[in-house]
Formats: structure tokens, sequence, C-alpha cells
């Protein structure tokens, strides 16, 4: 009886196990059938098998192309049989990806966010006048309302005028203007306005003289 006995690490490793052992066993029986006709037959039955357990997918698009796939992949593409979609190629599916690049453009600044830093390198592809001149400070004044978020307390013009010239490579130069942008205040006001914040303590306490009353009224 122990020799019978086989240990899941002393089998051969199941190529997608969700499909389980029965399913590797089937497609590794279709392997050894020598007559094609044959291996035709089984390996329709093996996808009828695969379907049944997906019925969730069969409204999928290309779910029969998905399964022919999986059917080649457990078979490690030696399976010799006709099938109606073009047969995978091992190179294509083994070859890694291309790295993605790290999205954030300016780390330094990581709460004006990606789209700050677009923003800016939009302004200075404009050409100077009152359109590029009206942009770059709804663009400080959005820095600002960033920054106050990230950093709930209050930030003068020339922290803000700093950051985006260091942001637009020196390109964007307010550092001189007499302009000046909306009041901190002001913008924490509209941020917790546009946001329906308001003080946690103060709902508490209106539900506690609720409860009150209600409790004299029984």
């Amino acid at each position: 009886m122990d020799d019978t006995l086989q240990y899941n690490t002393q089998r051969s490793p199941l190529r997608i196990p969700e499909y389980g052992r029965h399913i590797q066993k089937m497609v590794d029986q279709a392997l050894d059938q020598p007559d094609k006709e044959e291996r035709n037959k089984m390996a329709n039955a093996i996808i009828g098998v695969m379907g049944n357990l997906n019925p969730h997918l069969r409204d999928v698009p290309d779910f029969q192309h998905k399964l022919w796939d999986q059917l080649f992949i457990m078979s490690d593409f030696s399976l010799d049989v006709d099938s109606p979609y073009p047969i995978p190629e091992k190179e294509v599916l083994a070859a890694r990806p291309d790295p993605l690049s790290y999205p954030q453009n300016f780390p330094k600044y990581r709460f004006y966010g990606n789209n700050i830093k677009r923003m800016i390198d939009a302004a200075v592809t404009f050409s100077d006048g009152d359109q590029k001149d009206a942009l770059i400070y709804v663009i400080a004044n959005h820095m600002k309302k960033c920054f106050l978020n990230w950093n709930k307390d209050t930030v003068e013009d020339a922290v803000i005028f700093n950051h985006l010239f260091e942001i637009s490579n020196g390109q964007i130069d307010l550092k001189k203007s007499e302009e000046t942008l909306t009041n901190s205040d002001e913008l924490i006001r509209l941020s917790n306005k546009r946001f329906g914040r308001q003080k946690p303590h103060q709902n508490n306490k209106n539900n506690k003289h609720k409860k009150y009353r209600s409790k004299r009224l029984k």
C-alpha cells in the first residue's frame, strides 16, 4: 500500500493548477495517442470538460480561443491536433513584458500630482500673452490648493512660485510678480465645502440631544 502512495512533490508539476490533476492526465493521455484522428476527438472532449469547469465564462468573448490556448499550454505546446484557432507560440507567451517606467514625473513634490506637471508642460508651450498668463495663475492657484490639502495650515505665495519655477525647469518665473493667489483660508473653505467636510463632534453632539429628547418624550 505504501508503494502506491504518491505525494504532489513526487508528481509532475501542473502547468495550470486551476484545472487540477485529472485534466492534466487527460492531456497527457492525448499526447500519448499515436492516431491524430483520435487525438482530435480527445482534444475536443478535453475542451468540453474545461468549458464545463468555467460556466461563468461562456459569455466572455473568445472563450473557446482561450480554452484552446490553455490546452496547448498544458501540453507544453507538444499536442499535435487540428485547432480552430492559431496555435500560440511558446516563446511569445514566455517573453517578459517591458518594465514600466515610474509614473511620478516629479517625485520631490508628490502632493501636486502628475496632472499639475502635465499642465505646466502644456503652459510652457503657449505663446506669451494674456491666455498663457491666465493659465499660469490657474495652475499656481491649483498648486496652492493641493499644497493645503497636503498640509492643513497656510502657505505663502512665494513658496508656490518657487515650486512652480523648479517644476517648470525655470521656464515659468513668478517670483517678482505683484499678483497674489487666492487666500489660503478661502481655498480651505472651498475645499471643505466641495467635499462636505464638517466637524464630527457637532454631529455627535446633535445626535446626543436628539436621543435625550426622545427619551424624555417617552
